[in-house]
């Protein structure tokens, strides 16, 4: 399904894995850089991604409250989890986390993306509170990031 978002074109993706994912990620860069209507570029897109699950395995560099985490954060998960999709500012950078130049190199972006993909299918080390949602476990968190990808790669479609 398509629908519009002021002058972005979403495609309401929804990924129950992070695997999944990985499969979008082919599908879009198999035929070279994916476009978008706007927002970020593709590489700033893939960098944030990446900073996001790097950061759930040795933490973000900043926080909401611990009473923000147990409520509205705690909230918003459980409500993007009934709907099995996330929404959010897709322009949006993670709090504290450094800028993201436009210009990035797109094939170190996805490269790092995947390795961060790869890093935590294989942590087995403690994970780091969600900035909003605060603590969550594995599984909980694959979701988290599945969720947040399909939301961002929403928004891009592969070069005919």
């Amino acid at each position: 399904m398509r629908i519009g978002v002021g002058l972005v074109t979403e495609r309401l993706l929804r990924f129950s894995s992070l695997a999944a994912a990985q499969e979008e990620l082919g599908r879009l860069t198999s035929t070279g850089q994916p476009t978008s209507d706007g927002g970020w570029s593709w590489a700033q897109t893939l960098t944030h991604c990446a900073q996001s699950i790097e950061y759930s395995m040795r933490g973000f560099p900043h926080s909401k409250s611990w009473l923000f985490q147990r409520t509205v954060g705690a909230m918003a998960f459980s409500a993007f989890r009934r709907r099995g999709r996330m929404s959010h500012g897709l322009t949006e950078p993670i709090p504290g986390a450094p800028p993201i130049a436009a210009d990035d190199d797109p094939a170190r972006a996805l490269e790092r993306l995947r390795q961060a993909i790869d890093d935590f299918r294989r942590w087995t080390g403690p994970l780091q509170p969600h900035f909003a949602y605060g603590p969550l476990d594995h599984a909980q968190y694959e979701q988290a990031h599945a969720m947040h990808l399909a939301n961002h790669l929403s928004v891009f479609r592969a070069v005919s």
